[in-house]
């Protein structure tokens, strides 16, 4: 691939754009033409990466055609609510086989779609082969300091699966392909969820056995409604789904922890959400979960109190409560 174009210059947008660019021409759209210009003239991203220097390789712009016309190939990295609205203008500047890559880790409201769902909505004459994700343990923060870790590209078409590959692939950041999107995107997506509920636990005090049952029930509850939707076990063992669970519910960095620890001590939902400069996705993917669960007839006991809580249906401490009550069940159940 001679070009390649990621749309979002949010934290992880732009670190995998700082990977591309080790290996390819890679061009970062952002919304605003400051941040643009910061990245392109200064080498930062003062709003998401404060204090990270990307490379000189890195160029952005704020003018999405100028990003992705002529592009080998399109990355999504916008946040689940925007996500059709950037994608029906991308559509229209990409050809029927360019791959297409969601970051997204997310569920859209309403329609209960997931990106790459969205996508085959927004363009169904596009190739649904060359339409995939990466996914992973992927703190942004980390990797764009160096720190190694590996991630998931999924796509079915071999030979593009193998390009992008490459493209991604550097000495910290180890890519393995998988064919299992669906698998790959709901792992991501659900983990969210799961996250929030271990923000509480931690922000409740509780220790390393709570977090690591939490942990092991949600892995089993996630991969439920997974396997339902069409995804293979396997896939929810994997850096997907077990890797990027442990890395979300772990990391005081990430965003849906965050969300779940401050709610914990006391904070309303409202207020945490409006300090956080960026998105966290199981805030708004919870209820997209439940109605997927719902949906399916798959029990999830954990989403469904981290919905209540979010909802102001009943606080941290009574969520743990309730689950630890429940009826006494087989562990396969």
């Amino acid at each position: 691939m001679d070009r390649i174009a990621v749309v979002g210059a949010g934290s992880w947008g732009t670190t995998v754009a700082s990977l591309a660019a080790a290996t390819t021409d890679t061009t970062l759209w952002a919304r605003r033409a400051d941040l643009a210009a910061a990245i392109s003239h200064q080498r930062v991203n003062p709003d998401y990466l404060p204090g990270y220097q990307l490379p000189p390789a890195l160029t952005a712009t704020h003018a999405l055609e100028e990003a992705v016309a002529g592009a080998d190939a399109v990355v999504m990295a916008v946040p689940s609510h925007g996500f059709r609205e950037v994608f029906t203008i991308v559509s229209g500047l990409i050809g029927d086989r360019t791959p297409v890559v969601s970051l997204t880790k997310g569920i859209e409201q309403g329609s209960l779609a997931r990106m790459t769902e969205i996508i085959a909505t927004v363009a169904p004459s596009h190739d649904p082969t060359v339409t995939g994700v990466l996914t992973g343990p992927n703190l942004a923060a980390e990797i764009v300091a160096g720190q190694p870790t590996a991630s998931v590209v999924a796509m079915v078409d071999p030979e593009a699966v193998t390009r992008l590959q490459q493209v991604f692939m550097g000495p910290a950041f180890r890519v393995y392909t998988n064919d299992d999107v669906i698998g790959c995107e709901l792992a991501g997506a659900l983990k969210n969820v799961m996250a929030i509920a271990s923000g509480m636990s931690d922000g409740l005090g509780f220790g390393d056995n709570t977090r690591a049952t939490l942990l092991t029930r949600a892995l089993a509850e996630l991969t439920r409604l997974g396997v339902a939707l069409g995804g293979r076990p396997e896939t929810f063992a994997g850096l997907a789904g077990m890797g990027d669970l442990i890395a979300t519910c772990s990391s005081v960095k990430s965003r849906n922890h965050q969300v779940g620890s401050a709610l914990a001590r006391g904070r309303t939902l409202e207020e945490v959400v409006a300090e956080m400069q960026m998105v966290a996705e199981g805030v708004k993917t919870t209820k997209s979960v439940l109605g997927l669960a719902e949906k399916t007839g798959v029990d999830m006991p954990i989403a469904s109190h981290v919905g209540l809580v979010l909802d102001g249906a009943i606080t941290p401490r009574d969520g743990v409560l309730s689950l630890m009550t429940r009826e006494a069940k087989a562990e396969s159940n």
